[in-house]
C-alpha cells in the first residue's frame, strides 16, 4: 500500500467507502464487519461514511454506527485510521435522497455523528451536497464553527465545482483538506475541480470511481459485462492478471498525487482486491492508453 497525506493525517492511499454496508442490499452484520476487517487487514486507513447511508424508512446514521463497532471487534490498532463522515443529506422512505444545509441541522447532524462514532472529535466532516435553498457560505460557516468548536478536527466537501471549492477555501482556511467528487473512468467531469485540488493541495476523494467497469452499490449488481468503451482497462488487466477495478484504481491514482479513491464493497475479498491497487505501478504506456478511453 502507498500512502497519501489527507491533511496532516497520512493515510493508505486506497480508502474505503463504506456505503454499500448499510444501505439497500446491504450484507449481514457479520459480512459487513469482517469486509472492514480485511480493508484494515489490506492496510486501508481511510473508512468514508455518511449519517444518511441507511436503508429507506432506517435510522440516519447506522452505517456510522456500523464503523463503530467494526473498529471497536477489531484485533488490530486502530490508532492510525482515520474515519471520514458526511452530513447535509437524508434519506426519503421511498428511497430518494434530499439535501439540507442548513446551519442549525448541520450542527445538529454533526454533533449526533460525533457521538456515533466517539473519540474527541470526528476526524474528517464533510459537507455532503450544496443545498441550493441555503446560501453555500452559510452552510460553510457552520462547518467553521464546529472547528472552531472543536466538534471537528478537519473539513471537507463534496458534489461541488471550482467555485464552490475556492469559497470553501476562504471560509475555512487550512482546515479545508479535502473535495469528493464524481470521478471514474465513465465520469470524468470533474476535470477541472481535480486540477484545482492539486493546485491548492487538497485530497481529491473520487466516489464511485468505479464507474464503467462496476455499478455503483445503488445500482444493483456490482459486475458489469466487458463495455467496449473501457476494453483498455481489461486488456491491461490481462496482461498485468489483475482485475480491471484494480486497474482502474491505479490509474486514477495516477492522475494526480492528491488523489484518494474510496472504492465500495461488501465482502472482504473484493475490498483486498481493491487494496491491492495501492502497490500496483502502470508503466507509462499502459497510462498513456487508458488515459486515452
Amino acid at each position: 500500500m502507498r500512502y497519501r497525506m489527507l491533511g496532516d493525517v497520512r493515510v493508505g492511499a486506497i480508502g474505503f467507502g463504506t456505503m454499500p454496508l448499510s444501505i439497500e442490499g446491504r450484507p449481514d452484520e457479520t459480512r459487513a464487519v469482517a469486509t472492514v476487517h480485511a480493508a484494515l487487514d489490506a492496510g486501508v486507513t481511510l473508512l468514508d461514511t455518511a449519517d444518511s447511508y441507511h436503508p429507506p424508512g432506517g435510522t440516519p446514521g447506522e452505517g456510522e454506527l456500523l464503523v463503530t463497532r467494526a473498529l471497536a471487534s477489531y484485533g488490530g490498532d486502530t490508532s492510525g485510521v482515520l474515519v471520514a463522515t458526511k452530513g447535509g443529506r437524508g434519506r426519503t422512505a421511498d428511497g430518494d435522497w434530499s439535501v439540507d444545509g442548513r446551519p442549525e441541522h448541520l450542527r445538529r447532524a454533526a454533533e449526533g455523528s460525533a457521538r456515533r462514532l466517539g473519540g474527541d472529535a470526528i476526524g474528517l466532516y464533510q459537507l455532503h451536497k450544496p443545498d441550493p435553498g441555503v446560501p453555500y457560505a452559510e452552510s460553510l460557516g457552520a462547518v467553521r464553527e464546529l472547528l472552531d468548536a472543536g466538534t471537528i478536527r478537519l473539513a471537507g466537501i463534496s458534489n461541488v465545482d471550482a467555485p464552490q471549492i475556492l469559497l470553501a477555501r476562504d471560509i475555512l482556511g487550512d482546515r479545508l483538506v479535502s473535495v469528493q467528487n464524481r470521478y471514474s473512468p465513465a465520469v470524468r467531469d470533474s476535470e477541472a475541480e481535480l486540477r484545482l485540488c492539486a493546485e491548492l493541495g487538497l485530497a481529491f476523494l473520487p466516489w464511485s470511481p468505479l464507474g464503467g467497469i462496476s455499478r455503483s452499490s445503488l445500482d444493483g449488481a456490482s459486475a458489469l459485462e466487458e463495455d467496449p468503451q473501457f476494453g483498455a482497462f481489461h486488456r491491461v488487466a490481462r496482461v498485468r492478471g489483475v482485475s480491471p477495478q484494480q486497474v482502474a484504481l491505479a490509474w486514477l491514482l495516477s492522475r494526480s498525487p492528491t488523489v484518494l479513491p474510496i472504492p465500495g464493497a461488501s465482502r472482504p475479498e473484493t475490498v483486498r482486491d481493491s487494496a491491492g491497487a495501492g502497490a500496483l505501478a502502470l508503466s507509462p504506456e499502459e497510462l498513456a492508453e487508458l488515459s486515452g478511453v
